[in-house]
């Protein structure tokens, strides 16, 4: 079901954040926190998590968030873009000001707007991903997993902008390297559409293979360019505009 996004401006009582109990570390899931200024969407996120989810608490402002992250230390930050407060940097000034004091928090971005500013902000700030508000609470939790285990999620369209940010242009051929040379061709068409966000399934769908066949690929491609996850496989082909 898809979570609603309200009309107003948000909540009045928007400048504290609104801690939840912290469970055990032997009942505790993923831990998350969610950040966004309305409180509607906020209790909607929470009802439709997966189980193996524990939010933490809640946050509606920038300076909340900030402290939020800092005092519970989620493994994932649920991090909507615009929030009021702070210097008026949003999401991408909680990623800035809070990251070096949690040193093993991450930031998925998650957001009504699809605009090419807003997701190269809080990328470059150092979210590892970005998706709609649109997404399912079934969605959202995926996401959370995948960014917990190292992985960039991107929604497909919001990729482009991500790879274009980055100075990679789409289509673009890099030279023959070394490092391409320890690829097979099946193993090449792999990485990139890894690269680019796919899942294991949507790669599965598009290259016509089972989904256990890419995950024995892209253990390959991570083994023979000694990368040690996806969020890395990511900002290799960017580097080297493969992309």
């Amino acid at each position: 079901m898809t979570i609603p996004e309200p009309g107003g401006r948000g909540d009045s009582t928007r400048a504290a954040a609104v801690p939840a109990a912290v469970p055990s570390a032997a009942s505790a899931g993923l831990r998350v926190l969610i950040v966004d200024d309305h409180s509607i969407f906020r209790s909607g996120l929470r009802a439709e998590l997966d189980a193996d989810l524990t939010v933490l608490g809640e946050a509606a402002t920038v300076d909340a968030a900030i402290l939020s992250v800092i005092d519970l230390q989620p493994r994932v930050v649920l991090l909507d873009v615009h929030l009021p407060g702070g210097r008026g940097g949003g999401g991408a000034e909680v990623i800035r000001e809070a990251a070096s004091r949690a040193p093993h928090t991450l930031f998925l971005a998650l957001s009504v707007s699809d605009a090419a500013d807003d997701v190269v902000s809080v990328i470059r700030a150092g979210a590892r991903g970005y998706i709609t508000k649109s997404s399912s609470g079934a969605e959202v939790s995926e996401a959370a997993r995948r960014v917990a285990d190292g992985d960039a999620v991107f929604s497909p369209r919001l990729a482009g902008f991500v790879l274009d940010a980055f100075g990679a242009v789409a289509g673009e051929t890099a030279e023959t390297t070394e490092e391409l040379d320890r690829l097979s061709a099946r193993e090449t068409e792999v990485m990139r559409l890894i690269a680019r966000g796919y899942s294991y399934k949507e790669v599965a769908s598009t290259l016509f293979i089972a989904a256990k066949t890419v995950e024995t690929h892209v253990s390959a491609v991570l083994r023979k360019l000694q990368l040690s996850s996806r969020h890395e496989l990511t900002a290799w082909a960017l580097e080297r505009k493969l992309l």
